[in-house]
């Protein structure tokens, strides 16, 4: 395995992506990191990540010192490199100007970290800062027009550094350059598969959880269905896992997974309706994150009501992805700013009763998919588009009530059969209508009218981590339109979003 230590770029997830795209199974962890953790992890290398600080600014992110001292290879990439320069007695100082976007990479030193590349390539560049001083025993191996110490390296000491962005795509060759270190530097084994992962958790999960019985909150989502086959297939009957109508699902959604379920998981589950219970508590608040505070608080006093019944219940599980967690509090303590907080992991009580269970917390939606295939999940259930924890309730932009969720549960119908019938739905990552707070004139009948708009979203992507707008056909978003307005009462206004992430999230709350 590699160890990515996060100095928080915006694109430590995407190293991480890149590192197992390679088939090489690899950590995220904060500069925060004790150097006794790092040794007893064992990895084959460490990549220090970029990150938005200058290393010369007081409270810049630091690792201990010792992890050029521990005779594997590093990686220093941006700010990364910077901070390895400057720790060996290299200087780093503010550039003259700064370097962002396309650069072209001529290579000095073909070997190692740009074997097999050619002499020429175009890299990605952001940065304000450079080096303008080496440490002994470092050499450069490529530079820019713009920045002469672009990629350096001290073969003998193991110890390499880029200027440039390798995880981007818009960096030509920068998966060719991160598997030249995986494989060629560090000696990494490309072995890691979901078949050797799957193995893995479950022996972690009985490890951990023993003869205890376990919860889970099952929604029929991939993420929750593939928590809920793994950890079976690990304790068998100590699994229960809960479905909760919260009130804020898709139309005919409980019935609908409920036949889902019973139909393909021959595993304890326990159905709780709990509208009115959430409905209540919701009324009359408006804020996107007192709503996901107020649904996730809801769902853990239900569970904790739940628990109580199943003699021996002291582990809660749950789905919770890499990008939740890196989204919502900083990857693993790192200085990655926070966006938002997610159902599973930024709604919970802090004096929560149960212990967690997150045996998918370091995988991608992508992986997770992978995975349930691995371990005999249901195509019907492996290709689920993601549907959020809070539900409808981050859907309805403003004040939530039974008219406007009946509004909306109508609409996203219409709109789910379309993308459906038109054979997009396994392309999108998501789909989905969002109610808004205003209402537009309009005429039907020759009458005016006064009615709600919605707005439609679908978006491609391959970890939620970043994501673009569909480019879907006119002819499909003017039938979805069409029927919507023709269909559904209290609409008369259908729009679009083509905005991207960044700078948009996915959800709208």
């Amino acid at each position: 395995m590699v160890i990515v230590i996060d100095f928080g770029s915006q694109y430590s997830q995407l190293i991480a992506r890149r590192v197992r795209e390679c088939r090489v199974y690899c950590q995220i962890e904060p500069p925060a990191v004790a150097i006794d953790t790092i040794r007893s992890l064992n990895p084959e290398g460490i990549i220090l990540s970029g990150g938005p600080a200058s290393i010369y600014e007081k409270n810049s992110p630091k690792i201990d010192p010792a992890v050029f001292d521990l005779g594997i290879p590093v990686l220093g990439i941006c700010y990364g490199m910077q901070f390895m320069i400057d720790t060996l007695g290299g200087k780093v100082e503010k550039s003259a100007k700064r370097e962002y976007g396309f650069a072209e990479l001529a290579i000095k030193t073909p070997a190692a970290l740009f074997d097999g590349i050619e002499q020429k390539t175009a890299c990605w560049m952001s940065h304000g800062d450079s080096i303008v001083e080496l440490p002994s025993d470092f050499f450069v191996t490529a530079s820019t027009d713009n920045t002469d110490f672009a990629a350096v390296a001290a073969p003998r000491q193991k110890l390499y550094g880029l200027q440039f962005h390798p995880e981007v795509h818009h960096t030509r060759k920068g998966k060719q350059i991160l598997k030249n270190f995986l494989v060629n530097i560090c000696a990494c084994k490309q072995n890691w598969t979901m078949k050797a992962f799957a193995k893995e958790a479950i022996s972690r999960i009985q490890t951990s959880v023993g003869d205890k019985k376990v919860i889970l909150g099952l929604s029929g989502g991939v993420d929750s269905s593939v928590t809920a086959l793994l950890i079976h297939k690990a304790i068998g009957k100590n699994l229960t896992c809960i479905f909760v109508d919260n009130g804020l699902l898709r139309l005919n959604e409980a019935d609908r997974v409920k036949k889902l379920l019973k139909q393909h998981l021959a595993i304890n589950i326990r159905f709780v309706n709990a509208g009115k219970q959430f409905l209540s508590a919701l009324e009359n608040v408006t804020d996107p994150e007192k709503k996901r505070k107020i649904v996730g608080k809801i769902f853990m006093e239900i569970f904790e009501a739940e628990a109580k019944k199943i003699e021996g219940a002291a582990f809660l599980a749950q789905g919770t992805l890499y990008p939740d967690v890196i989204e919502s509090r900083s990857a693993f303590g790192g200085p990655t700013s926070i966006i938002k907080s997610h159902h599973n992991v930024g709604g919970l009580p802090k004096k929560m009763k149960l212990k967690l269970v997150e045996p998918l917390q370091f995988l991608f939606k992508d992986e997770v998919r992978k995975l349930g295939k691995t371990i005999g999940l249901p195509e019907e259930l492996v290709w689920r588009q993601p549907f959020p924890g809070p539900g409808l309730a981050i859907r309805i932009v403003g004040e939530i009530n039974r008219r406007r969720l009946s509004i909306l549960r109508k609409v996203d119908a219409i709109l789910m059969e379309e993308v459906k019938a038109s054979g997009y739905y396994k392309r999108l990552w998501q789909s989905f209508a969002v109610l808004l707070p205003i209402k537009s004139v309009g005429v039907m009948g020759d009458k005016r009218t006064y009615e709600n708009i919605v707005a439609i979203r679908a978006v491609e992507s391959k970890d939620a981590m970043t994501a673009d707008w569909a480019r879907l056909p006119y002819k499909l978003l003017g039938q979805i339109s069409n029927r919507i307005i023709n269909e559904v009462g209290g609409v008369n206004r259908v729009a679009y979003d083509i905005s991207s992430k960044p700078p948009g999230t996915i959800e709208w709350e």
